[in-house]
């Protein structure tokens, strides 16, 4: 594959994955949920590999894509994940196979909630996603797309992105209570999907921003805000979060209607 034989996503890849092995070991052994700080730390590992990268191989930071772009861009990416999150678990409460927390909805709306809730849509989720979308639409999608058309770099930015979450998948409990290979075959799915939107937006906006509001925006909307809301009803895992059957539809069917809208005009 030609993408691979350039010297600068080589250097990338080797700093991203070298550094998050580092970090794999701990948070495998102890859990994810009590390696909160390395969490963080390890998003931020493709971030810095781009930063190293740039200053190695073009002794400069302007190419991962500072310029804010057309704000329309940046409001697409961050309320897409309010779309196509909002209607999945629409479904799964309209046909019960999830229900509402009631206690956790009027926590929400309290005050304290509201206040909480605006840090993590905001410094919350932007910082750690500013971390992995340096490296994977910053520095890597626009690499790519020096020799390679924006479908094969979505699918092939995508299967790196997936590689890099696997071994937490595989190994730690950074997933829900389905089975270890259902819930990485929807994330998987998932991920692939939503790298379509993902590339077509830095490509088209030629912003960073667009990635790290997407990013933000999904995160903020599914694990801060849907799924503390979703009691489980006893299936109600394999349709939803991040491992379930009804973001990998949505990832599907989003990268779908990107794809049916062509090529973008790449600008980075």
């Amino acid at each position: 594959m030609i993408v691979f034989r350039r010297k600068p996503i080589l250097i990338f890849l080797g700093i991203t994955f070298g550094l998050s092995f580092l970090l794999y070991i701990p948070m495998i052994g102890m859990g994810l949920g009590t390696q909160g700080g390395l969490t963080a730390v390890l998003m931020w590992c493709p971030g810095i590999a781009a930063i190293l990268t740039s200053r190695i191989c073009y002794k400069s930071l302007r190419g991962l894509g500072w310029r804010w772009g057309q704000t329309r861009w940046q409001l697409l990416s961050y309320f897409l994940p309010f779309v196509y999150a909002g209607v999945v678990y629409g479904l799964v409460w309209a046909f019960g196979l999830g229900q509402v927390n009631a206690d956790t909805l009027a926590s929400m709306g309290s005050v304290q909630g509201l206040v909480t809730l605006l840090l993590l849509a905001t410094l919350g989720t932007g910082i750690t996603a500013l971390g992995e979308e340096l490296g994977w639409r910053g520095f890597l999608v626009p690499e790519m797309a020096k020799d390679l058309d924006w479908v094969r770099v979505s699918l092939l930015s995508g299967l790196i992105w997936l590689l890099w979450h696997t071994p937490l998948i595989l190994f730690s409990d950074y997933r829900s209570s389905t089975p270890v290979w259902f819930g990485w075959l929807c994330f998987a799915v998932m991920v692939l999907g939503i790298s379509f939107p993902f590339t077509w937006l830095r490509l088209k906006s030629g912003s960073l921003w667009t990635a790290v509001l997407l990013h933000g925006g999904h995160n903020f909307i599914i694990q801060a805000v849907l799924d503390p809301l979703t009691l489980d009803t006893g299936k109600t895992f394999y349709f939803t979060t991040e491992f379930g059957l009804g973001l990998a539809a949505a990832g599907i069917l989003v990268g779908l209607i990107f794809w049916k809208m062509g090529a973008p005009t790449a600008r980075a």
